[in-house]
């Protein structure tokens, strides 16, 4: 059995940094059983390493959970109290990548989400944006690339010990367990 290269238009092997500022780390939950509630965290860091074969890469990322905006200042206050996400005393979660994958056209990033003082595996897909020169190098234009990514995928809030299991009259949760999870990143290579 033969592995296949993987093909990358534009691709380029190194170490990137996330660029906060062109980058954005959302999620989504069930309110209810009847609608669904967007919201996002507006500080974090990570650091993506790409291979010389794409399937050999690696990301590692921690989110400051105190930034979550769900654009409802009470709400957000509740979400960061002890019986969500407990930010005075787990301020941070991480994400650790244990590998990349194929499956099919599309690429698996494999990894370990830690909340809450927890770890357990949450795997995103992973659509490539694409690679290209870095604009904002003026001082020197030769140097310099950024490379774009979006990863989609969902964790299981009870697993973290995320918010309890309230049901609402008729059946189903108040809040879904599942929180869908979706990263639009963009990042900057780091000169060798």
């Amino acid at each position: 059995m033969t592995a296949q290269l993987v093909e990358i238009p534009g691709y380029l092997a190194g170490t990137w940094t996330i660029d906060p500022l062109h980058s954005g780390v959302g999620f989504t939950v069930r309110h209810l059983m009847v609608s669904r509630v967007r919201g996002r965290f507006g500080t974090f860091e990570g650091t993506i390493v790409t291979g010389a074969d794409p399937l050999d890469s690696s990301v590692t990322a921690t989110v400051d959970l105190a930034s979550v905006d769900t654009g409802n200042a009470q709400r957000d206050e509740h979400v960061r109290a002890a019986d969500f996400l407990d930010v005075a005393r787990f301020p941070a979660m991480s994400y650790r990548s244990t590998g990349v994958r194929r499956d099919g056209e599309d690429f698996v990033l494999d990894g370990e989400l830690s909340l809450r003082g927890l770890t357990r595996q949450v795997p995103l897909r992973l659509e490539i944006g694409g690679f290209g020169p870095d604009p904002f190098r003026q001082d020197d234009p030769s140097k310099g690339a950024r490379a774009g990514f979006t990863a989609t995928g969902e964790l299981s809030r009870l697993e973290f010990g995320v918010g309890e299991a309230t049901t609402v009259a008729g059946g189903g949760l108040a809040l879904s367990d599942k929180i869908q999870i979706v990263l639009e990143i963009e990042a900057v290579l780091q000169d060798g």
